[in-house]
């Protein structure tokens, strides 16, 4: 069943204002988390389908930093937030303070820190949908690598079993006085999950 045949704006506007609520959510956990204002700006929310993940940071042998964990709950799937090398070294640098480091590589400290990045952008969305739609959701631990977008895909599917067809993406944009750096978080339903969402917020799936 494609649950986006029919009522196609209304279904994106239910899932954009998941993304700008937890964004939300996001921006105060983080200001707390570092003690000092981080907005984020208003998400960019889209569906696409699951093969086209790769080609949105750079195609799939381009290397990125991903955070990824499992969802569990009443709609379980798969989350994943990617960031460009560059990226995820601004975050670092503007947001959490970091010193600046030579390479491509990264301390444990600075895994860490974009690992709890990218739990608190999933703990945040998720409370967000659970809110929305009465059901719940909870993350499991995070897991962190830097590898090439294709290969964290793969070993995703091996760790995690079948995917969907079909990923939320949310752009995501932190700013911090004249710093900013960008993310994409996407969310991997389950099949079956998406119409699970749908019929707890009263939407039609037919």
């Amino acid at each position: 069943m494609n649950l986006f045949s029919h009522d196609t704006e209304f279904k994106m506007d239910v899932l954009r204002e998941v993304g700008n609520i937890g964004a939300g959510h996001a921006a105060t956990a983080l200001s707390r988390l570092l003690d000092k204002p981080v907005d984020m700006a208003v998400p960019t929310v889209s569906f696409i389908p699951f093969e086209e993940i790769s080609g949105r940071v750079g195609g799939p042998e381009e290397v990125v930093v991903a955070v990824f964990l499992r969802v569990e709950g009443e709609a379980p799937g798969n989350i994943f937030f990617l960031m460009s090398r560059e990226q995820a070294r601004g975050l670092l640098q503007g947001l959490l303070a970091f010193d600046a480091t030579e390479g491509d590589a990264y301390t444990e400290m600075e895994l860490s820190a974009l690992s709890e990045i990218g739990n608190i952008l999933a703990g945040s969305y998720l409370s967000s949908l659970a809110d929305l739609t009465g059901l719940p959701l909870s993350p499991t631990v995070p897991s962190i690598a830097v590898d090439m977008a294709g290969a964290i895909l793969t070993y995703g599917l091996l760790q995690f079993g079948t995917m969907g067809d079909d990923a939320l993406l949310i752009d995501t944009t932190f700013l911090e006085g004249k710093h900013e750096a960008e993310g994409h978080f996407f969310f991997i339903p389950d099949p079956e999950s998406f119409e699970r969402m749908f019929r707890a917020l009263g939407v039609p799936v037919e």
